[in-house]
């Protein structure tokens, strides 16, 4: 009778298990998105740039992240730190046209756009496309144009297209601006207005490196034999960008996520130690910079590290401090992490 007791008991037992055996191998199975081969190419084009990059992690990261989201990067540190260095290198990593525009306060909107030239032979004007026809555009400095040549950057930057004497020219995929700008010294320099730096999707701070990472840099310098863009060779191809942005718009962000992303902006506008808080641009930054970087970890959804991840470089250039606060030194990154601390983490 024990022995016949027994025996159900032990299915009862084993049937559990096996359900619960065959719901992993189903969870483990069913991958909505293949994220293996972008994963290897963001790798591999780490790999490229740490050849002759040294350190800068985070920065490169953040820019594989704006590539993949299809946004703008601007890049701020003091001269020296290899900010337009690695931004040249970026693009050499890609099969894409490059164009480096370097701005002073001497440039007009028709040098960086382009202008319409009369043709002799056929007495018509012909359009002649300037720099900023191409793929990635490196804008060295572009606090030092003034803001005629500044709002040039406008409807290029936001709808890939330039609309020039009524015509509509539309700009080539991928592209995408890196520009970089001097801290320091403000001397003859022109800010950017709330509305170009609303169109960058990361404000990146690149800092000195430190004494280990200085060493490398002077051992990696002295060995070399040959230019630094030598060394670095293409990794993506503008189809396989293309396929993979496709994939990185497809990762799944659950309503709960959604609600954080929103909550933290919308704190933003109301914070006691902000002038200016973040606008729904912020909030759709967000969204896209953590999907990105689920993407580059080989996740098919977002998770809450990404969204705190995403926070920082998206809104450190689009909320400004109450006046009191920066008499006091306070920065906009001491009063991002208090934001974010500020609101619940969904589980």
């Amino acid at each position: 009778m024990e022995d016949e007791h027994k025996e159900p008991e032990n299915q009862n037992l084993n049937t559990p298990q096996d359900s619960t055996d065959e719901t992993s191998e189903n969870l483990e199975f069913q991958s909505r998105i293949p994220l293996e081969e972008l994963r290897d190419n963001v790798a591999a084009l780490k790999a490229e740039l740490a050849k002759v990059i040294v350190g800068q992690h985070e920065f490169i990261e953040l820019l594989i992240v704006a590539l993949l989201s299809d946004g703008h990067v601007l890049i701020e540190g003091v001269p020296g730190i290899a900010k337009t260095v690695t931004a040249k290198l970026f693009a050499k990593t890609l099969s894409t046209g490059f164009s480096r525009i370097q701005f002073t306060p001497d440039l007009m909107p028709s040098d960086v756009l382009g202008t319409s030239v009369l043709n002799m032979k056929t007495s018509d004007f012909e359009f002649k496309h300037g720099p900023i026809f191409s793929n990635i555009v490196l804008i060295d400095e572009i606090n030092r144009a003034p803001a005629k040549t500044q709002a040039a950057l406008f409807e290029v930057m936001e709808e890939r297209q330039i609309t020039i004497d009524g015509h509509r020219y539309d700009l080539e995929k991928p592209f995408m601006v890196l520009a970089t700008q001097n801290p320091i010294e403000q001397e003859g320099t022109y800010a950017l207005p709330e509305a170009q730096l609303d169109r960058f999707l990361f404000k990146i701070k690149v800092n000195y490196p430190d004494l280990e990472d200085e060493i490398e840099i002077l051992k990696s310098q002295n060995e070399r034999t040959g230019t630094q863009a030598e060394a670095i060779n293409s990794v993506l191809s503008p189809e396989k960008l293309q396929e993979y942005r496709e994939q990185t718009r497809k990762i799944l962000v659950e309503e709960k996520i959604l609600n954080y992303i929103a909550s933290i902006t919308v704190k933003s506008r109301t914070h006691p130690h902000l002038y200016l808080g973040g606008s729904p641009r912020a909030s759709l930054s967000i969204m896209n910079a953590a999907k990105a970087f689920a993407a580059i970890a080989g996740r098919d959804f977002v998770t809450p590290e990404d969204v705190k991840r995403s926070v920082t470089p998206v809104m450190r250039h689009r909320v400004i401090l109450s006046p009191e606060r920066e008499m006091e030194g306070m920065t906009p990154e001491t009063v991002i992490d208090m934001l974010v601390q500020s609101v619940e983490v969904p589980r």
